[in-house]
């Protein structure tokens, strides 16, 4: 662990709640995002992200500033296929594109919550039951096999647990009510179809953790890090999307990077929970050469998807498609 004065916590806690509010209200107008607004809004949360890394390592460490940089980079990586499931989501509930960031800000502030108690449970387990470090490699080498044979299951938004659960708790009207989630009708409240969209974004964040917890946790053990990390990485998830949305299916080797990169997450797991509990003899790999791995890999994919893009490049996918739920 390492030692985070308060003060930094504090920061950190200001930061994203004024930059959240700054966006509310930057785009409390519903109307729909072009690429120059979504480019300079996700200059800006790179800029945070790596700005609150360069005070990371000169006040904990380098040591500390590494991982925070190596986990932040992991989880941009990682949540890049949250992006298709985004677009799938708007496509299936035929989500207007100017109320699309609206529904992405509140999934966001779910995903922060979230992703905060099960980094927390994460950091628990892990520090009291170093072997189940071997379980969550086991979890990383099956997504990979499924990312590498194409064997990742539909995902329908419409079925999802969440959305299911949201429908039998309060009635849902079919049609849109401008941004609004709720309505009165005939004196009762009832939502709209905007909260379901919600509803089903969390859900999708909630499948997603199952790598992302794991992957993370091969960095750090740190909850600062590990937290605090994610928090940066879940901030821009918007931006991105808005910039990317039409150019997704020209990352296509994107994927057999986010593969690979998971399978040495995985390796890197093993070594280091052997160590820990079979013999220090067993090397583990330094944080500093996994951010080398992830950056290389990375770089490569997009390089490799840019210069050689498929065939017929189409869109992002549209209701109905298959998409990746497990990277």
């Amino acid at each position: 662990m390492h030692d985070v004065p308060l003060w930094l916590w504090m920061v950190f806690a200001v930061t994203v709640l004024v930059s959240l509010a700054v966006d509310l209200l930057a785009h409390r107008r519903a109307h729909v995002i072009g690429f120059k607004e979504a480019a300079a809004w996700s200059a800006v949360w790179v800029g945070l992200a790596v700005v609150f890394g360069l005070t990371v390592f000169l006040v904990v460490g380098t040591t500390a500033g590494v991982e925070y940089t190596t986990a932040w980079l992991l989880e941009k990586s990682l949540s890049v296929d949250n992006l298709f499931v985004f677009a799938l989501i708007f496509g299936y509930f035929k989500v207007p594109r100017a109320y699309q960031h609206r529904v992405l800000f509140f999934g966001v502030l779910g995903a922060l919550v979230f992703r905060g108690v099960f980094l927390a449970a994460g950091v628990a387990v892990v520090s009291r039951f170093t072997a189940v470090l071997f379980v969550f490699a086991a979890v990383l080498f099956y997504s990979t096999y499924k990312i590498l044979k194409e064997e990742d299951d539909s995902f329908d938004p419409g079925r999802s647990v969440a959305v299911r659960l949201l429908r039998k708790v309060v009635p849902v009207q079919d049609d849109y009510a401008g941004h609004h989630f709720f309505v009165r009708q005939a004196g009762r409240r009832v939502a709209t179809p905007l909260l379901a969209v919600v509803a089903a974004i969390e859900a999708a964040d909630l499948v997603f953790a199952v790598d992302s917890v794991p992957a993370v946790l091969a960095v750090s053990s740190d909850t600062f890090i590990v937290y605090t990390s994610n928090a940066f990485a879940i901030l821009g998830l918007r931006a991105l999307y808005f910039m990317l949305a039409g150019l997704l299916d020209r990352f296509h080797y994107l994927s057999k990077g986010l593969a690979l990169i998971l399978a040495f997450i995985g390796v890197k797991l093993i070594l280091q929970a052997s160590h820990k509990t079979i013999s220090t003899a067993v090397p583990e790999i330094p944080s500093l050469l996994s951010l080398a791995v992830i950056a290389t890999v990375l770089t490569v994919s997009i390089a490799l998807s840019l210069l050689r893009p498929p065939p017929g490049t189409g869109t992002a996918p549209q209701e109905g498609q298959r998409t990746h739920k497990n990277t």
